[in-house]
């Protein structure tokens, strides 16, 4: 049995190497894995675990893609998609999943573009700026959506079919020792 922790902890592991991977190569516009890999680490890691690797993800790729104003936005949305993937842990089934990425992306526009209106002057700083500038985010929404319903199904569907894999091979060498 605790080997099969331990090889699913690797591959946790894995899919947030590969998050990092994924977000430095050239990708369209916000279609990146990295709200999928929130909610991830809070349905499969526990304490503060859960936390720090989705951010370790992101400090480590804007340290190539670079630092901004709006960084504790994102990191925030981040830390609360981490807790929605909690909610998710113990009803977890494909619906769940769906809706707690849904709502990861929608709080993710919806915090992150506040941080943009709020730290930039891009935008009035008026209520029709804010407006303004979820106005002139929704294109990029889409294509977070897009990313994220994508990348969660990756890294779910990969991670809950190893885990089928891996019972069902522990169980037939559990039979096997059995008859012997």
């Amino acid at each position: 049995m605790r080997e099969k922790l331990n090889s699913k902890n690797l591959l946790a592991v894995a899919l947030l190497i590969i998050a990092v991977v994924l977000r430095l190569i050239p990708h369209m516009p916000n279609v990146a894995p990295i709200t999928a890999i929130a909610l991830f680490a809070g349905v499969y890691f526990t304490g503060a675990w859960a936390y720090i690797l989705p951010l370790v993800v992101m400090i480590v790729s804007d340290i190539f893609l670079g630092f901004h104003s709006t960084m504790l936005f994102v990191y925030g949305s981040l830390i609360l998609t981490v807790a929605i993937g909690h909610f998710v842990q113990s009803r977890k089934s494909p619906l769940t999943i769906a809706i707690g990425t849904l709502i990861g992306s929608i709080l993710f526009f919806i915090i992150t573009n506040f941080g943009v209106w709020l730290t930039t002057n891009w935008y009035g700083a008026n209520f029709a700026g804010l407006v303004k500038c979820y106005q002139m985010a929704i294109p990029f929404f889409r294509n977070s959506l897009f990313g994220d319903i994508i990348y969660a199904a990756i890294f779910f569907g990969v991670y809950e079919t190893f885990s089928v894999y891996s019972s069902k091979k522990i169980n037939k060498e559990a039979l096997w020792l059995k008859k012997s």
